[in-house]
């Protein structure tokens, strides 16, 4: 019986996957987005890449790994009858992590995310009348929250639906966490919320770029249209990745819902800020909140234009809202029962922003090997 894992070739699914296989015995059943088996494989290697060799990854591939052709979004997956019927005889439990990100695309997030958890749990449906499912685990978003300010929220009072949201993105996921609440009813179930995930705590390589070109951006700037006392919270991808697995893997965790977040340890933008001054050997840049309407207003109309400068702005725009609230998110029941803390992001921050900066925010993927006689290794 096996794990089936949506979003493995993802950033954080990524992660998921290689902790699952170094950690833990189950096959996975990985649903990859491809038009024929070559292509599927080519896809999960850029995506483990970053954790293993190719010979360890060929080992897993080879041992540990089925890889489904589907689309999230189609009916069973767009599967063959006797693919998807293999898929829910094999599935033991469900990790969700597949998601569009897009905060500015209504359309992509409502077939992504809404349409995607409905076949997700339909397929959970499926397998728990088969064989049983032993659990579900779906990676949502903190965002849930909806709009907040000076607030620290804690898990089970998080979702409010009288309150607005900020995008389609925040709005979708709360949605789904209800799906799977009220469809899957007597499956066990746990809902991760990660918060702003942000860069591995023990390497600088990355593969997600937006929010750290989004950072970039605002460590380029002189002055500052922040409070320098709000607190951001971001959490490294290492102690994301790990506590899913720990505790999907876990026999009884102890909630339900977990915020996968720095919480009340959270850092000011000052202390982030000092401490990558230092590190950069800079002046620290200048606090002035009374600017943050005047810059939010150039924000949006600098988002409209091309180059560096229009990209670095359309990411600011998206995520400048998350950085206004000085909201974080309790990670006390996550924290106690891992008995491990996220690292500070200034801990790590100054190497991953040096390797983005020097590889002009591109990882540089390795090709799939090719043996000496000129084919695929």
């Amino acid at each position: 019986m096996a794990i089936f894992l949506t979003g493995s070739t993802g950033y954080i699914g990524g992660y998921i996957a290689a902790g699952l296989l170094e950690g833990h015995r189950e096959p996975l059943n990985l649903l990859v987005r491809a038009k024929n088996q070559a292509e599927a494989e080519a896809r999960l290697w850029q995506s483990l890449q970053l954790h293993f060799d190719f010979p360890k990854f060929s080992g897993y591939l080879h041992s540990r790994i089925n890889i489904f052709r589907g689309d999230l979004t189609n009916k069973c997956f767009g599967l063959s009858d006797s693919d998807y019927q293999k898929l829910v005889d094999t599935t033991e439990s469900v990790i969700h992590c597949a998601a569009s990100l897009n905060r500015k695309s209504e359309k992509s997030c409502l077939n992504t995310n809404l349409r995607g958890t409905l076949e997700v749990v339909q397929l959970g449906q499926r397998a728990h009348t088969h064989h049983g499912l032993r659990r579900i685990s779906h990676v949502s978003t903190v965002a849930v929250a909806g709009k907040r300010q000076d607030e620290v929220v804690e898990e089970d009072t998080s979702v409010d639906w009288q309150r607005s949201d900020y995008d389609p993105y925040a709005r979708t996921k709360k949605f789904c966490e209800h799906m799977i609440r009220e469809l899957l009813p007597e499956v066990p179930r746990t809902i991760f919320r990660p918060s702003i995930v942000l860069g591995d705590s023990r390497v600088p390589e990355t593969t997600q770029f937006d929010m750290v070109r989004a950072f970039v951006f605002l460590a380029g700037l002189p002055v500052l249209p922040l409070r320098p006392t709000d607190r951001v919270d971001i959490v490294n991808v290492d102690f994301v990745a790990d506590a899913i697995v720990t505790l999907h893997q876990k026999a009884n965790p102890q909630h339900e819902i977990y915020h996968l977040s720095s919480g009340t340890m959270s850092q000011t933008f000052r202390e982030l800020t000092d401490a990558l001054s230092a590190a950069r050997k800079k002046s620290k840049p200048l606090y002035m909140p009374g600017l943050t309407g005047a810059f939010s207003s150039a924000v949006k109309r600098l988002a409209s234009g091309k180059g560096k400068i229009g990209h670095g702005a359309a990411l600011m725009n998206v995520f400048l809202p998350y950085l206004k609230w000085n909201t974080v998110f309790d990670s006390t029941r996550v924290v106690t029962e891992l008995g491990r803390k996220p690292v500070p992001f200034s801990q790590y921050s100054l190497p991953l922003l040096k390797f983005s900066l020097e590889n002009h925010f591109q990882y540089q993927y390795r090709p799939w090997p090719v043996a000496a006689g000129g084919s695929a290794a």
